[in-house]
């Protein structure tokens, strides 16, 4: 592990440069905080020092795209199945019905690995990221698959 001098020095000498590109490219500033920090931890963690100055900017720059990826994935799958303005009004046990009815035609319907896909994201509260990651496939395909399972449910279920 680095020596916490070390770690200190680096932390002096860069956080005004890699927390200025991360707030530039994520126009958030607690968000910017938070991948400084994560780049730090994980510099902290490792026995290897960054080759140059560079590389932290250019780790900020990974770090800030990967959660604008994340995040324009996150809005699309809220997008597939829009929320009923109705279902905020229905009883709790008409509406645990339909999740129920929706979860067996997954079951009874849907191939692998939509269902596991389905289950992961609605179930378990995963990100598209986490269940890509979990099953072995690339978050676009993941996110393809959901999608696929959200038209069936819409076209079985008729949601609009």
């Amino acid at each position: 592990m680095l020596e916490h001098g070390y770690i200190e020095q680096l932390f002096r000498q860069n956080y005004s440069k890699m927390i200025h590109l991360a707030r530039v490219l994520l126009g958030n500033d607690g968000e910017a905080e938070d991948v400084v920090q994560d780049i730090f931890l994980r510099i902290a963690g490792s026995d290897i020092p960054p080759k140059s100055d560079n590389y932290l900017l250019v780790a900020v720059r990974n770090a800030c795209l990967n959660r604008i990826r994340q995040k324009q994935l996150h809005e699309k799958v809220r997008n597939l199945l829009p929320i009923d303005a109705d279902a905020d009004f229905q009883p709790i046990d008409k509406e645990q019905e339909r999740l129920e009815g929706i979860a067996a035609f997954v079951d009874g319907q849907m191939e692998e690995p939509h269902r596991s896909i389905f289950h992961l994201r609605f179930d378990d509260d995963l990100t598209i990221a986490d269940i890509a990651r979990r099953l072995g496939l690339n978050p676009n395909t993941t996110y393809k698959y959901l999608a696929q399972c959200m038209e069936h449910i819409r076209k079985h279920f008729n949601i609009h």
